[in-house]
């Protein structure tokens, strides 16, 4: 099976309580931001200045 999303930046705190991970999506190109503070998180498409999707090609 092949993987689709694939880690660019990941920064790691407070024992791994706080995360900042942004995913590309192999496929679309289209990168997503994953917050993580304690346990509790959420993931969200990252956006340009024009509110349209950050696309990696």
């Amino acid at each position: 099976m092949k993987d689709r999303f694939e880690v660019i930046y990941k920064e790691i705190h407070s024992a791994g309580l706080e995360k900042r991970i942004i995913y590309v999506d192999k496929e679309t190109g289209v990168n997503y931001l994953y917050v993580q503070n304690g346990y509790s998180g959420g993931l969200t498409p990252l956006l340009d200045a024009g509110g349209k999707p950050v696309i990696t090609k």
